[in-house]
């Protein structure tokens, strides 16, 4: 499809600056794929179904989710980039060293599939510091997750530490009442 992307990623956990730069990219596109990485060399938080319905349940009431579907893929992102006859690739960048990494994969991906190219976009600056691995850490002592994830990530991110939360303090943290 001439005017579709693929915005691919562990999204382990969807983050707000995810869904900072899915919103912008679906007023861009007619069409955006996101692709829910499944990578046996990395343990998940979630599994791969678990995000793609997580991440389904955070846009199902955005006005711009029709021009949204949800995938998993496992392999080469060129190869699935492929199959959907989709010629670019989305990837959000935060920060200097996100930069780094994205332009080695970009250049890669430009080596072997010369006819993808990849557009990076930045996530609103109040969302630049917001992370998976700050999520999970935030999310494992109980902090407060609503300025970092949708409402159904908190939710279900509190229930995935609940025994931690229980086991390191004797008691669910205050804001698992859920």
């Amino acid at each position: 499809m001439k005017n579709s992307a693929i915005y691919p990623g562990s999204f382990d956990p969807l983050t707000n600056g995810h869904l900072d730069i899915l919103q912008r990219a679906a007023q861009m596109f007619d069409k955006v794929v996101v692709t829910v990485a499944v990578n046996n060399k990395k343990t998940a938080l979630f599994t791969g179904d678990e995000r793609v319905k997580l991440i389904r349940e955070a846009i199902k009431d955005k006005d711009w989710s029709s021009r949204v579907e949800i995938e998993q893929f496992t392999g080469l992102l060129i190869n699935f980039a492929r199959k959907q006859n989709i010629n670019v690739l989305l990837r959000g960048v935060r920060q200097i060293s996100d930069f780094e990494y994205e332009f080695r994969m970009a250049l890669t991906n430009r080596r072997l599939a010369p006819e993808i190219d990849t557009v990076f976009l930045m996530p609103d600056e109040q969302l630049t510091f917001i992370s998976g691995s700050i999520v999970r850490e935030v999310a494992a002592w109980g902090g407060d997750l609503t300025s970092f994830v949708p409402d159904n990530v908190a939710v279900a991110l509190r229930h995935k530490f609940k025994d931690h939360h229980e086991n390191t303090f004797g008691k669910p943290a205050a804001d698992d009442q859920s």
